[in-house]
């Protein structure tokens, strides 16, 4: 065949197995070369993390072999004006067990049952459990503590650790509040201002082997706390101390339900004593102070009864402010020039707006009278007169401009709102029976600070507690601010205001409060609670001195006193007593009018 070569079967098998081999050396090669990659990766990989993941890697397997346990912070100290100590800590002890570490277990369950009064079976269960670490009681006193380490048990673990502890006991409990089981607030000064007491925690780090066994040749490392910083309050711990006096006296005297008395200082808002009697054990905060030994409660019950016990009524609680909120009606009426002091009205004892016979408190009336003179008789009629002249939408202004529909922004939690009428819902009836203090309610801080801001000169001011933050040295480290506006009200209007409330003590209803040499204003109120058919009464009297430049205001509101229940009756005495201790403690100098020598003079 011409052009052809014909090849035998035996040629064309000898090409096939030429080509197979080359096929297979070529295969085999590319098999090294991606076996020797993936062994270059290894490598590179290996080298990668033995020398520059060392560190990270080292670290992770010691964490894997570390027993963390907390170093609690110190938590810092609350101080009253004067830097006495009014809440503190105490050295208590954490009690734990480590399972894997126990070699006695019998002992270490009765010794442990023994030092801290447990039931030995609770004990055993947390023994038994197979945990890195469990909590057998915490806030154990020091002594018990030191007591349990003498054992030399294996296993037990003894962290000291701070417990809150306040040296006055029940000394302005619901202001400065308390502490839960992790050292943390719960209510009052202790938990608005938790973020500079608490601190940092620490740490305890401890290497196990591989059965959770504390190796004893390893170092334990610490993380050191870092203590809290203190408070100090515009407290003052003497003039707390005898508030609460004079509260506890009028509380059982008048079989009252509670008493509720604010000192502070309204040129700037500092509140130097804050009492809500009856008071509750600051350092025992769970027991009930009303609840007949051996009573059985349900959770729910008891939870009820302590956020009641725990309630700070100052800021918590709205009520009725009656007659002391004829300083406001007051107030708004000389600034809007609707109302002097010299003009004239006659009090029939009622006064009927729309259809309502609205009474005044004086049933036979106080016939004719100045206004000064209304406001000296607190003159309901009157009063009602001033508020229809305002008109609904000017009264309704000055509550805004008085602030006096939002809150005083106290720094403490949990304050209440005014509970108004909205100003489209006022009619003439509501209108009237507002402007003697009725159909509304408001706070006792909220009508202090208010008053507070009409009587020094028109600057509202921030009620507060907190003055500044220091460090364990003394070191302020924060000086606390807080809010003013100052024009609320004219200085013409504030002195004039001033003058008739000192009228109103000297001459008036107020009288009980009067003290010579001291300028004291004032106004006084009696209210009753919803429902009105219970006959349940509120007597307040709210007053302040001196009376031209005014450096303290007291206000004392007495919950359903027993018998005689008179604002001016009950309540301004209490004032007076605290007026007559506490201002020349405060270097606040006896200035006697002529009138009052002559009295002096003639009684000699």
């Amino acid at each position: 065949m011409s052009g052809r070569t014909v090849l035998l079967d035996g040629g064309w098998c000898e090409i096939v197995m030429q080509k197979n081999k080359t096929f297979h050396k070529k295969k085999i090669f590319v098999v090294f070369i991606i076996v020797l990659a993936v062994l270059v990766v290894l490598l590179c990989r290996l080298v990668f993390l033995m020398i520059f993941c060392s560190e990270y890697y080292g670290t992770k397997a010691k964490d894997l072999h570390q027993r963390e346990r907390d170093i609690k912070a110190a938590r810092g100290e609350i101080l009253d004006r004067n830097g006495e100590i009014l809440a503190t800590n105490r050295s208590v002890c954490t009690i734990s067990v480590i399972h894997n570490q126990i070699k006695e277990p019998e002992k270490v369950i009765e010794a442990l049952a023994k030092e801290l009064q447990m039931d030995q079976e609770t004990i055993r269960k947390k023994v038994e459990k197979y945990s890195s670490i469990e909590i057998i009681k915490k806030n154990v006193d020091k002594e018990i503590g030191d007591a349990i380490r003498k054992y030399e048990l294996e296993g037990i673990k003894i962290d000291e650790d701070y417990k809150r502890y306040y040296p006055y006991n029940d000394l302005a409990s619901k202001v400065l509040g308390f502490t839960g089981g992790d050292n943390q607030g719960i209510i009052g000064l202790e938990v608005k201002y938790d973020k500079y007491l608490s601190g940092k925690s620490g740490k305890i780090l401890t290497l196990t082997d591989a059965r959770g066994v504390e190796i004893d040749a390893a170092v334990e490392e610490r993380q050191e706390p870092e203590n809290g910083y203190n408070l100090q309050t515009t407290i003052d711990r003497n003039i707390q101390e005898y508030v609460e006096q004079a509260a506890k006296k009028v509380l059982e005297k008048k079989s009252a339900d509670s008493v509720s008395i604010l000192v502070m200082n309204p040129q700037n808002g500092e509140l130097l004593a804050m009492v809500n009697t009856p008071e509750f054990n600051l350092n025992d905060p769970y027991t009930l102070t009303d609840v007949t030994p051996g009573a059985v409660l349900s959770d729910k019950e008891k939870q009820d009864r302590l956020n009641r016990m725990w309630r700070n009524q100052c800021i918590n609680d709205t009520y009725e402010p009656g007659s002391t909120f004829k300083i406001i009606t007051t107030a708004a009426g000389l600034e809007e020039k609707v109302v002097s002091l010299e003009d004239n009205f006659s009090c029939p004892g009622f006064k009927i707006v729309d259809d309502r016979r609205i009474k005044c408190h004086k049933v036979s009336g106080h016939g004719a009278e100045t206004f000064t003179q209304a406001v000296m008789n607190s003159c309901n009629p009157v009063f009602i007169e001033v508020g229809l002249r305002l008109g609904v939408s000017n009264f309704y202004r000055y509550f805004q401009q008085f602030q006096l529909l939002s809150k005083t922004n106290i720094d403490l939690p949990g304050e209440a709102s005014t509970i108004m009428h909205k100003e489209e819902n006022i009619g003439q009836v509501e209108l009237a029976t507002i402007s003697f203090g009725q159909s509304f309610q408001i706070t006792p801080i909220q009508l202090a600070t208010t008053v507070s801001s009409l009587i020094n000169g028109g600057t509202r001011v921030t009620p507060h507690f907190g003055k500044n933050i220091q460090d364990a040295d003394g070191k302020i480290i924060e000086e606390l601010a807080f809010s003013s506006k100052e024009n609320i009200i004219s200085k013409e209007t504030s002195e004039t205001l001033r003058y008739v409330l000192e009228q109103v003590v000297a001459e008036g209803t107020g009288h009980k409060a009067y003290i010579p040499g001291f300028h004291v204003g004032g106004k006084t109120a009696t209210s009753q609670t919803l429902p009105r058919s219970a006959n349940r009464y509120i007597a307040s009297f709210l007053g302040f001195a001196p009376a031209d430049n005014p450096q303290v205001l007291v206000l004392v509101i007495i919950n359903n006193p027993q018998g005689i229940y008179y604002g001016g009756t009950i309540a301004a005495p209490v004032a007076q007593e605290i007026f007559e201790n506490i201002l020349p403690y405060l270097g606040i100098e006896l200035r006697y009018t002529q009138e009052e020598i002559d009295e002096m003079k003639e009684e000699n």
